[in-house]
């Protein structure tokens, strides 16, 4: 099943390269994913309907499941499990995927050149929803479930040019997160109750959970939250009809086989256990029997035929909620069987309505005629499905009913609320069928004094997906028996003495069936009284409808928004510093003050002489930044800190943290330099200040409170330290003496790998405030430009004045370009050129090189690592910089930063996933031990190949600031040289007016 879930997600990836090559036709590739774990899932059924469903992990008589450790201390495991219920899902999610993706090859244009995208959202969400019912572990189970919610908005959204495309995508998108985050909060407490993510283990101990009391009945009420906003019940419904301004095929897939049945399977998949709960019941049915009504009812107004259908769509997720929710065998068997007949009906009816819509250019039942007659195959195909969806016999769609009555016929004997609950499932199978028959005479009539519609034909190939639903619709309405094995298993999850019922077409003439009878004399009542109806319809009083109220509480937290935002953000630094660091100030303060925070009985100010140096050195580059009138020196002044820093990190025997902390501070000292370059030279003009004395006590009390904060942290100390066990943890597990790298790459690299993408989005983040198209890697190289035309500057005079001699002068420095010191440093002017700065960067380039690459290797066991020498490889590219110019840094770096940087993270991510193929876990290492000539003995660990990554990454980021914050700059400045520089001294001459120079 692992093997299915990857395939799937890795066409999904290469698709918009087969839509390049094939265009629509890719779409035949695309299905054939699917439609292969189809086959895979027919095989395989055999050995899961013989399992024991409740049977816990590891047991042999347990369902197929495959389980891969991910973060074991978290308890987190990508565990899947494919038991009955996620089968019956899995038929829907991959035979109706793999249909409704055929359908797209014929459904849109060959020239859409959004395509490619399409199909790939299309077939992970696919992936998605797999993945989501086979989930056997709750966290991974909520991943998969955003996975759908983010999908289904790209998707609900393709047709961005249109704002209700983009407001619908983002409806949806906002209420589903709502009730996803309501579920994640449902799902931790059950987890963390049961001490386990386990889905199998949580619901074989079901029992003792519910007798926990109400954290497990408030936790089982936040999971429905989740169920019924996928699902569309009241009063999240109307996101449903909203959603059909995606295409059609999505409409098809999404909101009738896979998105919405999500919620209906959390409800299935929770029901066994949890049914009891305080909430489940009024919940479950009063929400799900108000859907049922209120879509019904409003499936009979609609003149879109695809808005008929998606009235009708939370019409039956209503029915489905309620009765996979009901409990009892005969619930489970009804519920099961309305699913799939469901998802088979409705998906044909969309895919209809998408050949409609294709070919008559309309879906307006009011004004369609005569296209039955023009395609009777269509016709035949949208009769089946109706009927389906209606309840007529011989089809799923009145087997799944039939069952459905009965479940209801069982509960109606224990008193009034059974009774109610019968009544109002007979009421909303009359207005199905209404509005079914609505359906079917809108799109298909002809009828006199209404013109035909102009209805092109038909290709074969468009109509095979709606047609191979509709014969199943039949096929398994006559012969229910195949559905009904795979229903049995699930069912046996439910306690009961008397024989499990069966979906059949025919259990005798017994009340279920005189209900059925009932609903399709009263529906086609309903029908012929159309007119009528609409009439009262049309005269009841409008209530307010969901979406208002969802616009309207939206609009007003945009206002808040608004206010807050207008206050708050005000356009000054000082403001925001005050407000962080005030924050930052009085919380921990009020923590320590309330909780009584431990403090130190003693402490030394310094080990050493050496640290107060240190410490003094640091306290005046503070004073000489604050007096600072110039923002060079100030920065000059902040630098100093950080080697101090620096300093008190080596005198505590810290080599690592102060090698890194010298080079980060100096390649910040060099972004800041070329930053300043295009800011004012002097800083702010401090006299006119009225709030020194209030900046000067925060920024004091900010620094306080760390240090007291640090003190009781160290003072609440009353066990051994972990750090006491990394050294030996190090070399044991990561194969290094060096613990603080192996700590970075090994021991927690799930901290560094979001660290270093955090890295990769900074360094993006600099390059698009200064770059408009592109990182600027494009940029010319030095072949081609003439020899000191960088970076000239005012022609140099000589000692008498006079421009000639010092013009001579300069060539002859130029000459140097005959056998240049820096391959691009001829292309600097003369006077900006320092032949001492040439030499010295080509002495020490090469050896800064081979120094970071020693750091990188070197730092399993000594001091160093991919950071220390990522940072060393681009202070050698920044004095290449410094020293020859923005063409010299392109010769010395012609790769891209964003090649760099997508290299670097993809190294990384491979080292982090490969272990998973060998049967380890996510970024576990390796041990290799080997000998090679002239090395000998070689002991290497595969966590470097992770710290490759980093230097890479780390490169790239120093390029990105080098390439932004110098090349582009320097760019910019020769473009706005003043134009006098090339029009000679004549042009700086005013004009005379009458012979009198102004």
């Amino acid at each position: 099943m692992l093997t299915v879930l990857i395939a799937m997600f890795a066409v999904a990836l290469v698709a918009p390269v087969l839509f390049s090559r094939l265009g629509r036709s890719a779409f035949f590739v695309l299905a054939a994913a699917p439609a292969a774990g189809f086959l895979w899932l027919l095989v395989r059924l055999p050995v899961v309907l013989s399992s024991d469903q409740g049977a816990g992990p590891g047991q042999p008589d347990a369902p197929p499941s495959v389980t891969v450790p991910w973060i074991p201390s978290l308890q987190l495991e990508l565990a899947f499990r494919l038991d009955a219920l996620a089968a019956v899902l899995c038929i829907l999610i991959l035979g109706v995927g793999a249909l409704v993706l055929f359908y797209c090859a014929r459904y849109f244009k060959s020239d859409d050149p959004d395509l490619g995208a399409f199909g790939a959202q299309l077939l992970a969400f696919a992936a998605a929803m797999f993945g989501l019912v086979l989930a056997d572990d709750l966290i991974l189970m909520f991943i998969f479930w955003e996975l759908t919610t983010i999908l289904s908005y790209l998707l609900i959204g393709y047709s961005r040019q249109r704002l209700s495309a983009r407001r619908s995508a983002l409806q949806a998108l906002i209420l589903t997160t709502f009730g996803g985050l309501a579920m994640l909060v449902g799902l931790v407490m059950i987890g963390q109750t049961a001490g386990t993510y386990r889905i199998s283990e949580i619901l074989a101990g079901a029992g003792a959970l519910v007798a926990e009391g109400p954290l497990i009945d408030i936790a089982v009420a936040l999971v429905l939250v989740g169920a019924i906003t996928k699902s569309a019940l009241v009063p999240f419904h109307f996101w449903l009809p909203g959603a059909m301004a995606a295409p059609t095929p999505v409409s098809a897939y999404l909101h009738a086989a896979a998105m919405v049945k999500a919620g209906v399977y959390l409800v299935a998949r929770f029901a066994p256990g949890f049914g009891e709960t305080e909430f489940w019941y009024p919940v479950i049915l009063v929400l799900g029997m108000a859907t049922i009504l209120l879509g019904g009812w409003r499936a009979l107004r609609q003149t879109d035929l695809k808005l008929v259908l998606a009235y009708g769509t939370v019409s039956q997720l209503g029915f489905l909620v309620m009765v996979v929710g009901l409990g009892g065998r005969d619930g489970a068997i009804a519920g099961l069987g309305l699913l799939l007949a469901h998802g088979f009906f409705k998906a044909t009816l969309f895919l209809v309505v998408g050949v409609i819509d294709h070919h008559a250019g309309t879906r307006d039942l009011r004004v369609l005629s005569g296209v039955g007659a023009a395609s009777p195959v269509l016709f035949a195909v949208a009769l089946v499905a109706a009927g389906s969806m209606a309840g007529v016999p011989p089809l799923l769609g009145f087997v799944a009913k039939e069952s459905v009555y009965e479940a209801f016929v069982h509960r109606a004997e224990d008193g009034l609320i059974g009774t109610l609950l019968l009544g109002g499932v007979v009421l909303g199978s009359v207005l199905t069928f209404a509005y079914s028959a609505r359906f079917v005479r809108g799109c298909l009539r002809t009828e006199a004094g209404i013109p035909r519609t102009d209805f092109t034909p038909v290709r074969t190939s468009f109509l095979v997906a709606p047609a191979v639903l509709a014969a199943a619709s039949v096929l398994f309405g006559v012969w229910p028996v195949p559905l009904d094995a795979v229903a049995q298993p699930y069912a046996s999850l439910f306690p009961g003495d008397s024989a499990p019922p069966h979906l059949a077409l025919w259990h005798g003439f017994t009340p279920a069936l005189l209900l059925s009878a009932v609903t399709l004399a009263a529906g086609a009542a309903l029908y012929l009284l159309r007119v009528p109806f609409e009439r009262v319809q049309g005269r009841l009083p409008r209530v307010r409808e969901a979406e208002v109220v969802y616009r309207s509480i939206i609009g007003v937290l945009d206002d808040v928004a608004v206010w807050i935002t207008g206050r708050t953000q005000r356009g000054s630094l000082a403001f925001y510093l005050f407000i962080i660091l005030s924050t930052a100030v009085i919380t921990p303060l009020a923590a320590l003050i309330i909780f009584e925070a431990p403090r130190p009985d003693a402490f030394r100010v310094a080990d050493s002489p050496a640290q107060i140096i240190a410490a003094a050195v640091i306290l005046v580059g503070i004073l000489a930044a604050l007096r600072s009138t110039k923002r060079f020196m100030a920065v000059l002044m902040v630098g100093i800190t950080g080697y101090g820093m620096a300093i008190i990190y080596a005198l505590h025997g810290a080599p690592d943290l102060a090698l890194t902390q010298m080079l980060v501070e100096t390649i910040v000292l060099v972004a800041f330099v070329l930053a300043l370059r295009s800011l004012p030279a002097r800083l702010w003009n401090r006299e006119g200040s009225r709030h020194r004395l209030l900046r000067a006590g925060l920024g004091i009390a900010f620094g306080s409170i760390m240090a007291v904060i640090a003190m009781s942290a160290m003072a609440s100390r009353n066990a051994a330290p972990i750090s006491l066990a990394y050294p030996k943890l190090a070399y044991d597990d990561g194969g290094g003496a060096n613990a603080v790298n192996v700590l970075l790459v090994d021991i927690r690299a799930w901290d560094t790998f979001g660290e270093i993408t955090v890295l990769a989005i900074a360094a993006t983040g600099i390059a698009s405030l200064i770059f408009i198209r592109s990182r600027g890697d494009d940029r010319r190289r030095a072949d081609g430009v003439e020899d000191g035309s960088v970076d000239r500057g005012q022609e140099p005079l000589d000692a008498g004045g006079r421009a000639g001699a010092a013009r001579e002068l300069a060539a002859r420095f130029a000459n140097v370009s005959r056998d240049p010191w820096l391959v691009a440093g001829r292309t600097l002017a003369p006077e900006r050129r320092s032949i001492i700065f040439e030499v010295i960067t080509r002495l020490l380039f090469h050896t800064m090189i081979l120094l970071s690459v020693y750091l990188l290797i070197a730092g399993h066991n000594l001091p160093g690592g991919g950071f220390a020498g990522g940072l060393t490889a681009g202070l050698a590219l920044a004095i290449r910089y410094l020293a020859g110019g923005r063409f010299e840094l392109a010769e010395a770096s012609p790769v891209s930063a964003g090649t760099l940087l997508g290299v670097g993270l993809a190294i990384v991510t491979l080292t982090a996933a490969t272990p998973l193929f060998l049967g380890g876990a996510v970024l576990e290492s390796y041990i290799l031990e080997f000998w090679l000539p002239v090395f000998g003995d070689v002991k290497f660990v595969t966590s470097t190949i992770f710290d490759i990554g980093v230097y890479i990454i780390v490169v790239g980021l120093v390029l990105d600031v080098l390439r932004s914050l110098g090349s582009e700059i320097d760019q910019r400045s020769e473009d706005q040289q003043p134009v006098e520089e090339d029009l000679g001294a004549d042009a700086l001459v005013p004009p005379t007016v009458e012979g009198v120079q102004p």
